[in-house]
């Protein structure tokens, strides 16, 4: 969710030495932990500025300092590599970049209209489109059968591709946890079968994919192909070990609204270095805006 939504970190001091011995031995970082899942050989790349899986697409470096500019974007804050855009902005190219997708709900402005062109693809009750409680302007998609995943997967896979061919480097897919605000008419198989889906048609444009929140499933989503990691409020709700466990590379965005400042300043002397955390305002404004706030752990 954009602004604020959702256990403390592991596996991280010896991520770097790990990646020196597999750039030597060409071994997989986690071979037991992931067997079964591809390709998923993990690298130094030449440059030494970003790492390689599931069949060669690009990650971020663990520990990356990035910024998170879904309210618009904006010259990033020194030192900032890698950069969390909207799809209709632009990328960052500040080293790496990330397409934020809405992939399992409308987008405010479009909800409308895709309600109308697509009548059976969102959720109803009573006739009338179910809206998420916390985005009423937004509408869930149906994601309960085959032909209605395999349709809206056809929808969300262009702006997937326009990602690749604008210039980003991976996206990230929100709102996988629709089916926890669905009334019950949507199970977590079904989005997770939906964000296979997403998974296959990102690894053909060349791109790297990022779970977006919904720490219970981080498993599932890695072995179906996911990269990494995009969390929102892993240290307030205490998840970040949930993500650390499955990948190496989690970003996080604490809110001022929840962790707030004296919590973040504590929580930064005590982050796993495979962590990459930042502080922003609820509404991701830009820095034009008296509202807007950016700290980095990285600072």
């Amino acid at each position: 969710m954009r602004g604020a939504v959702l256990r403390p970190f592991s596996r991280a001091v010896l991520l770097v030495a790990a990646y020196v011995l597999v750039s030597v031995s060409g071994c997989s970082l986690d071979d037991d932990a992931d067997a079964g899942q591809g390709d998923d050989t993990v690298t130094a790349d030449t440059t030494g500025s970003s790492v390689v899986g599931h069949g060669g697409v690009t990650l971020p470096l663990p520990g990356s300092a990035f910024d998170y500019q879904l309210g618009g974007g904006y010259p990033p804050p020194p030192g900032v590599t890698v950069v969390a855009r909207d799809r209709t902005d632009r990328p960052a190219d500040a080293g790496y970049d990330i397409c934020y997708v809405n992939g399992f709900q409308t987008q405010p402005a479009e909800s409308a209209s895709f309600a109308a062109a697509n009548p059976d693809l969102v959720l109803r009750v009573d006739g009338e489109p179910l809206v998420d409680p916390g985005w009423p302007d937004e509408y869930i998609y149906d994601t309960s059968t085959d032909a209605k995943r395999s349709a809206l997967a056809a929808v969300v896979a262009p702006w997937i591709e326009r990602c690749g061919s604008d210039g980003y480097e991976a996206v990230e897919i929100d709102n996988l946890d629709s089916y926890t605000r669905s009334n019950d008419m949507l199970s977590a198989d079904d989005n997770l079968a939906l964000a296979r889906l997403f998974a296959d048609t990102a690894h053909r444009a060349g791109l790297a994919i990022a779970q977006k929140n919904t720490a219970d499933r981080a498993g599932e989503l890695r072995s179906a192909g996911y990269d990494f990691a995009i969390t929102e409020s892993c240290i307030e709700f205490e998840e970040c070990a949930d993500y650390t466990e499955h990948y190496d590379v989690v970003l996080d965005i604490e809110y001022t609204d929840e962790l707030g400042r004296d919590s973040f300043d504590r929580a930064c002397a005590n982050t796993d270095p495979a962590l990459s955390v930042i502080l922003r305002d609820h509404d991701l404004v830009k820095p034009d805006d008296e509202a807007y706030v950016f700290d980095s752990c990285r600072s």
